[in-house]
């Protein structure tokens, strides 16, 4: 079992997000999820998910 996104939006979503971050450290992470929801069509709770990912993975990293 993976706890890695189903679905092509959500995955295309965290690449999205991931390349904008590395583009430009200042944008909120806040602001890149709510412009991924809204680029990808994704649900508030794939929402809940990339918050979850994303501040998961930025505290691994440290």
């Amino acid at each position: 079992m993976s706890i890695f996104p189903q679905g092509d939006d959500l995955k295309n979503a965290i690449k999205w997000i991931s390349e904008e971050k590395t583009a430009d450290t200042e944008i909120p992470l806040n602001t890149l999820i709510n412009k991924a929801c809204l680029k990808f069509d994704l649900p508030p709770n794939d929402s809940e998910f990339l918050m979850r990912f994303f501040k998961d993975n930025s505290t691994m990293k440290q």
